[in-house]
């Protein structure tokens, strides 16, 4: 038990770290000050599992609690600013990053959630709202329509990771390491994928046929 809650506060803490990393490369991006960026790195690192855990009665959350969490995102913004100009060299970090915390926290998101009792499709609503929570809040920060709004695959991407984890949960398939495992690497290879080939939900047009 004790191995399975450091593996999965491991992976929480990657999320985050993963999630500070966008925030700041964003931020950073965006002409932001210093306490800008520190501020939208920590307000995406744990914005969606701030909602999480206030609706399932985890209170305080733990993002506001627990200070490896601040110094988490701390160290990605130190991090972003030292080595800006090695960042900007990357291939869309910021969404590389943004899909690696996606794929993290819904996946421990999802196993917070069970963990405290609920049945699995409340664990699949608040794993996703977990994932996307945090990138909805750093875009309306800087000012940009929030990727789960558009038509790519995001919340596609977080709903199929919780969903791997909450059923693995029911039926008990493997141990629940290799579950995290799969939902992490399906939810994040799936993004990836839908980046790379241009794979998107579909869009209704307002234009009227003739």
């Amino acid at each position: 038990m004790e191995n399975l809650y450091n593996f999965y506060y491991f992976l929480d803490l990657a999320g985050a770290f993963a999630f500070a990393l966008s925030g700041a490369t964003a931020a950073r991006e965006r002409g932001l000050d210093l306490f800008g960026i520190c501020a939208t790195a920590f307000t995406v690192a744990c914005g969606g599992g701030i909602i999480r855990d206030l609706c399932i009665g985890a209170i305080p959350p733990a993002g506001l609690v627990n200070w490896h969490y601040l110094a988490t995102s701390l160290a990605a913004s130190i991090m972003t600013i030292s080595i800006y100009p090695v960042v900007r060299k990357m291939n869309r970090p910021v969404i590389f990053f943004d899909a690696a915390g996606l794929s993290f926290f819904a996946v421990t998101g999802t196993q917070k959630v069970l963990i405290f009792g609920y049945n699995e499709e409340v664990a699949i609503l608040l794993g996703i709202t977990t994932a996307v929570g945090g990138g909805i809040i750093r875009d309306i920060l800087l000012n940009r329509v929030p990727v789960v709004l558009e038509k790519e695959i995001y919340a596609s991407a977080a709903f199929t990771g919780a969903l791997i984890v909450a059923l693995g949960h029911h039926f008990n398939w493997l141990t629940s390491d290799w579950i995290y495992l799969i939902g992490l690497s399906v939810c994040f290879s799936l993004r990836m994928l839908a980046l790379h080939f241009h794979w998107n939900l579909p869009i209704f047009s307002n234009e009227k046929t003739n």
